[in-house]
């Protein structure tokens, strides 16, 4: 079957020291579409290619990347440009390549994406959304990158409307990502927009990726707040609840886990958490049905496998948390969904 479509460049843009996965994790989702796309008998839909503004560098973990194209004067075919991010070390320092790829940015990108039905985007992983903002390519955006460094791109461009704790954040045709394996998720979305759900679950299932994050999802898991701690009998505690969940868990039970009396878990839980037991254990039953339901599931059976008592249960817990309901969250999720870049 021949695409009508022309294929799509998909060019990142590589500094010295950029992440090794921020290039690697998208890259081979965007080679896994197009793997099966030609298993079903269809053109690849992506061209990968790899420039900058030096012919080699060396990357974040010490591995050189040679061969790199020179940034194009001009982009011929739709493209997607993916500049990469850095390590946090090393963003502060502007070197000459780095001023000459934030030029070529503006250049090649600033009147483009502003242009009624531009073929072109921009896609950023991590700090590589440092260089749009200095680039002028994220004014008046809605944008997201690391949480380490959301205040530094709050001061690069204030008239951006930064989104914190966002796995990626899609504006018109510019997408911005927290990186590292947000990438890859922000790859996955877009894939499934320009090829479909399905295939895009298939390059999730060989990238033995185990949930896709969307655009609603926190960049910092909720699964992994309240554990900056180093006491062991805490943290026993809520591996529990996070391996069984819908268990009915009671303050005794949980004491029992740690090892020491409901009273002292408590002030345990208070002084290394900062949350009480029972408010941590619905805060985790919570994402586990707010996953379930923005992937499909109804709110009756998102509260059980949760290990709500009733859909009633969750939806009082869900409002008193965020407001709403997740009827909202449903109804929201499959707008989102319908969307295209």
């Amino acid at each position: 079957m021949i695409d009508p479509k022309p294929a799509i460049d998909v060019l990142f843009v590589i500094s010295s020291h950029s992440l090794l996965l921020d290039i690697a994790g998208p890259a081979e989702a965007f080679r896994l579409a197009n793997l099966h796309r030609l298993e079903i008998g269809q053109e690849p839909r992506f061209t990968l290619r790899f420039a900058g503004p030096e012919p080699t560098v060396q990357s974040s973990v010490g591995l050189a990347l040679a061969a790199l194209e020179p940034l194009p004067d001009v982009l011929t075919r739709p493209t997607w440009v993916v500049p990469v991010g850095q390590p946090s070390a090393r963003i502060e320092h502007i070197t000459p390549a780095i001023t000459a790829t934030t030029r070529w940015l503006n250049r090649t990108l600033y009147a483009t994406l502003n242009a009624a039905d531009t073929p072109h985007r921009l896609l950023t992983i991590c700090s590589g959304a440092l260089l749009a903002a200095r680039a002028g390519l994220l004014t008046n955006r809605r944008c997201t990158t690391h949480h380490d460094m959301q205040d530094a791109l709050c001061e690069l461009v204030p008239r951006a409307q930064v989104l914190r704790n966002r796995v990626f954040v899609i504006d018109g045709p510019v997408a911005t990502s927290a990186g590292i394996t947000a990438g890859i998720d922000l790859a996955l979305h877009v894939i499934a927009l320009e090829c479909g759900e399905a295939l895009a679950s298939s390059v999730a299932d060989d990238m033995v990726v185990y949930l896709r994050r969307s655009m609603r999802d926190p960049g910092q898991s909720p699964f992994r707040v309240h554990r900056n701690h180093l006491h062991a009998a805490v943290h026993r505690v809520q591996d529990a609840i996070h391996s069984e969940p819908g268990r009915e868990w009671t303050m005794a039970s949980l004491a029992l886990v740690a090892h020491v009396t409901e009273r002292h878990l408590l002030r345990l839980f208070l002084d290394h958490a900062g949350v009480s037991p029972l408010r941590y254990l619905q805060s985790i039953r919570l994402e586990r049905a707010r996953q379930s339901i923005e992937h499909g599931a109804s709110v009756t059976s998102a509260a059980e496998a949760a290990g709500f008592s009733s859909a009633l249960q969750l939806r009082r817990a869900w409002t008193r948390q965020w407001g709403g309901s997740p009827r909202d969250a449903a109804r929201a999720a499959a707008r989102e969904n319908s969307e295209t870049l």
